[in-house]
């Protein structure tokens, strides 16, 4: 269902209208008084319009960046088909202003727009600004209502070294490490209270006296920096900095030798300036401080500088507590698994609840699966344990909205890592589990229910002292999210493309999509959006609910299966999801996996891919065909070769499609594992080859249908070869019992059963044999899975990922992202752009540049940095050479994929195979890996 099906579905959501309530408690919290200005953009700002208007809100506005025509070049924002009034529409150039001066200017076109526009309150979404501690203290200071953390939540919780600092003293569960790194880069140059009071002098910081009466000196350092960002000086250089963090990570190093160590500015999210350190790769701290500090846009005079340096705990996975309160309480709604993610952007969002992980672990005890149980009962302790720490962390910061506890799960620890000081792009996953019912204190019978945490954090912002502790009310055990991103097939962002098609959505489909998939109001036609760099590469989340985690991924399943997009250029990551669900599907939904599964996975896909482009598929048809006729006469023979003539596209047709999709074919597999015996030296069916077929086709969405072109769709033929293969099993099964496929074929092979005279048999056996004739090919695929090891990253019986020692070598991981995501073509002579972006030549601006003409590179070394959906990606050498011309401008350039960048002169000539050499190769291979099958 779309995103307004999904609101407006009574069984899903219930009426907000408080107004129109017959209890005068329950009116009084009524918030048709709000005229809130929505200053983001994306899945939030359409979700936003549509509760505000389901509240009763009729007077609220948006900004539109002026980024955006570069997204509508033909179109209008696809608000703006609802949201019709142009005086509610305010332009600025855009969101958030990619230097402080450029934010702080943005702050005061927003209050001067809300006070022009008369709007009394300010929505931020999940974007960067909703957790911006100086504009939100502006919006407070300049009398408007910020529906969201209050100023004092954002300082003490949303600054990831105040946070640290506060969960410390909360009790709350901490990753070693070290968070304040300016603060000790200023003590080594004022290492003395006496010392820290001559320099406030000497440049005029204002410092309370009190704080002179601190005893630690590294505190009273903080109100001295805290001092000079507020006046917009440098007390220190990054060059400083860098090298107290390198003396950190060292510190770390000795401590942790088997440890990484994360480093991570304060002000970052969404996987934005975070960079991890190698083992006795130290000595590139500076360099990726310069890099963190450029990603979040903190390099200006006057900004805060702080890094923090973590442990990186190497079997984590990522979960998150979402949290509500009012100031005086909090109350938690559940937890999330986020573990799925890459390059720390989330992909697969997973609810985690009490009840479901009770239901899993009663369903384990039943049916045998101790282990399994145990990890269960764990994982409930480990919730509890969460979910009473971020209870007591939000009160503690004072949380007067909706925030989110972010800790890292090691087996049976965890660790607190940061609170989000804003509703988060996955808040659905929590919504969908839980709803809260505020009762009267007065009167049990008096109450209503929150499901929207959107609705929870207007109703906060207009009545939060006066709302009492609400209670915590489950809707639905499971809920999973995926978003679907503009990605290559190796995750990589893919910015340009245009969606020029967009199916609609299915029953049971909750899709945010910005209303991207809303057609033209007048017309009914699909309007093209194009997905350009100056955004992140999210185009829409897509969710599935269910009474366990396995039901709700087998709808995740087909929501994705029943998807389709089109367009020019267009790359996205549902593919990725549709293997990667049914991987899951294939093993177990309760597995265990941390944030260093995907990338692993990946390699698994990559190997796939390099393999399906070893097979020459008409070889290994001709092969089958040979052998099959081989062992008959002539005749028998010559009339199975017309047999398999009329059935080659029917099973070659889906064969092709699986290897041109490595993530359908790791899909396929998963789904099909149980489908073949792999224990011999050849592959050997399980199930009915017939019922596989068509499972096939199906899970490829080429259903039959008689008005859908032929490209889409199952030929006519085939069809009719496949249904009456299907209608004789089922007839068959009147007679004979067909659950066990090697049963069936064995009675097929004997004499004829009760109920069949030796001619009827004899016809029975020989369609048989005529059904399942050429069905061998289709061993083809797990031949290729067992070639490749595809199955051998498998889930442990603790429900942890078994990761193959090969899909963890770095040099192999790189090269199956160029297997699943080949790089643009190019000449001998000459480096292009891997992608499109914005292009960087240096490390930051005072950075010398990394190429110039007569400049030597070798293989490995950085040549240019290209910034793509709001990521830094620095790009290394992939062979060693010389720049003989520099053809891109300078810094800012946007640059498309395959635009050659350098003209160069390799170290090494290279050798470019002939087509011939590579298909005689091909053939070679397909050869071997048929006698697995034949």
């Amino acid at each position: 269902m779309s995103n307004e099906h999904y609101l407006n579905n009574p069984m899903i959501h219930r009426e907000r209208r408080l107004s129109q309530a017959t209890s005068p408690w329950v009116r009084q919290f009524d918030c048709s008084h709000m005229r809130p200005l929505i200053i983001c953009r994306g899945p939030i700002r359409k979700e936003a319009m549509d509760v505000f208007a389901e509240m009763g809100i009729t007077h609220y506005g948006i900004l539109l960046s002026e980024k955006d025509s570069i997204v509508y070049p033909r179109a209008l924002a696809p608000e703006l088909r609802v949201l019709t009034d142009p005086y509610r529409v305010h332009r600025v150039p855009d969101y958030t202003g990619a230097t402080k001066e450029e934010r702080d200017q943005r702050i005061a076109d927003i209050i001067a727009i809300a006070r022009d526009g008369d709007y009394n309150s300010i929505f931020a979404g999940y974007g960067f600004m909703a957790e911006d501690e100086t504009m939100v203290a502006a919006m407070e200071a300049a009398g408007l209502n910020f529906i969201g953390p209050c100023s004092r939540t954002v300082r003490q919780a949303g600054l990831k070294d105040e946070a640290k600092r506060t969960a410390l003293k909360t009790g709350v569960s901490v990753t070693p490490g070290i968070d304040n790194g300016t603060a000790l880069t200023l003590l080594k140059k004022y290492p003395t209270v006496s010392d820290l009071q001559t320099l406030c002098k000497k440049e005029g910081l204002e410092v309370d006296a009190s704080v002179w009466e601190i005893d630690a000196v590294e505190t009273i350092a903080d109100e001295v920096l805290a001092a000079s960002y507020r006046k917009g000086i440098d007390l220190y250089t990054v060059e400083e900095l860098s090298e107290t963090l390198t003396e950190c990570v060292e510190k770390i190093n000795e401590q942790y030798p088997e440890n990484r160590v994360r480093l991570k500015a304060i002000g970052g999210g969404g996987g934005k300036g975070q960079r991890i350190i190698a083992l006795g790769d130290a000595a590139r701290t500076p360099e990726l401080v310069r890099e963190i500090l450029n990603e979040v846009k903190t390099t200006g005079v006057g900004d805060n500088k702080n890094v923090l340096v973590e442990l990186n705990i190497e079997t984590t996975r990522h979960q998150e507590i979402q949290v509500v309160g009012n100031g005086e309480w909090s109350i938690t709604l559940g937890g999330r698994d986020c573990s799925l993610q890459m390059h720390e952007q989330k992909l697969l969002e997973v609810s985690v609840t009490r009840e479901s992980l009770l239901s899993a672990q009663q369903r384990a005890e039943q049916d045998g699966r101790a282990e399994e149980a145990a990890v269960m009962a764990q994982d409930v302790r480990t919730l509890d344990a969460m979910e009473d720490e971020a209870s007591r962390f939000g009160t503690a910061v004072g949380l007067d909205s909706v925030s989110t506890f972010e800790c890292i799960v090691d087996r049976d620890k965890h660790f607190f890592m940061e609170m989000n000081t804003r509703i988060q792009v996955e808040h659905r996953v929590s919504e969908l589990c839980y709803a809260m019912k505020f009762t009267n204190p007065d009167n049990d019978g008096d109450s209503f229910v929150v499901e929207s945490l959107v609705e929870a954090m207007v109703l906060l912002a207009a009545h939060g002292p006066a709302l009492p502790k609400p209670e915590r009310i489950p809707r639905f055990e499971d809920s999973v999210e995926a978003r679907l991103n503009a990605t290559n097939d190796a995750l990589q962002p893919n910015a340009g493309g245009q969606i020029e098609y967009w199916s609609d959505a299915i029953d049971g489909e909750i899709r945010d999509d910005q209303g991207i998939s809303l057609h033209n109001p007048d017309t009914d036609v699909f309007m093209n959006y194009t997905l350009a760099g100056a955004y992140d590469s999210n185009i829409a989340l897509l969710l599935t609910v269910g009474d366990s985690r396995e039901q709700t991924y087998e709808r995740m399943a087909e929501v994705l299966r029943a998807t389709s997009m089109r367009g020019r250029d267009l790359h996205t990551n549902l593919a990725f999801h549709y293997g990667l669900v049914h991987w899951f599907l294939g093993r177990t939904v309760n597995a265990r996996p941390t944030t260093k599964f995907i990338v692993p996975y990946l390699t698994s896909v990559g190997e796939l891919a390099t393999e399906s482009r070893r097979i020459d598929v008409d070889t290994a048809w001709s092969l089958l065909v040979q052998s099959s006729a081989a062992e008959l006469d002539a005749a028998e023979g010559a009339q199975l070769t017309e047999a398999l003539s009329r059935k080659q596209s029917l099973l070659l047709r889906p064969l092709r499609f699986l290897l041109d999709s490595p993530h359908a074919l790791s899909g396929w597999l998963s789904l099909n594992q149980k489908a073949f015996d792999h224990s011999g030296d050849t592959i050997v069916w399980a199930e009915n080859p017939i019922e596989v077929l068509a499972d096939t086709y199906h899970f490829l969405k080429l259903n039959y249908s008689e008005s859908a072109p032929a490209a889409n769709v199952i030929w006519e033929h085939d069809h009719a070869i496949l249904t009456a293969a299907e209608d004789f099993y089922s007839d068959l099964g009147e007679y004979l019992p067909t659950g066990d496929w090697s049963a069936l074929n064995a009675a097929l092979a004997g004499e004829a059963p009760e109920g069949f005279n030796a001619e009827e048999w004899l016809s029975v056996q020989s369609a048989h044999r005529g059904f399942q004739a050429g069905m061998e090919i289709l061993e083809l695929l797990p031949a290729m899975a067992q070639f490749t090891g595809f199955f051998e990253l498998a889930i442990n019986s603790d429900m942890t990922i078994h990761f193959p020692e090969r899909l963890l070598d770095e040099e192999h991981q790189k090269a199956m992202m160029k297997a699943l995501a080949p790089p643009p073509l190019a000449k001998s002579d000459e480096i292009v752009a891997a992608s499109g972006g914005m292009f960087y030549g240096r490390e930051s601006p005072d950075a010398p540049v990394y190429l110039e003409v007569g400049s030597h590179f070798e293989a490995g070394d950085p040549l240019y940095i290209v910034e793509v959906m709001k990521m830094f990606n620095k790009v290394y050498a992939p062979f060693s050479g010389t720049v003989d011309e520099v053809l891109v401008e300078g810094d800012g350039t946007i640059i498309s994929k395959g635009q050659t960048l350098f003209k160069v002169t390799p170290d090494e000539q290279i050798e470019i195979e002939t087509d011939d050499v590579v298909a005689s190769r091909k053939r070679e291979h397909t050869r071997e890996l048929m006698k697995l099958v034949l």
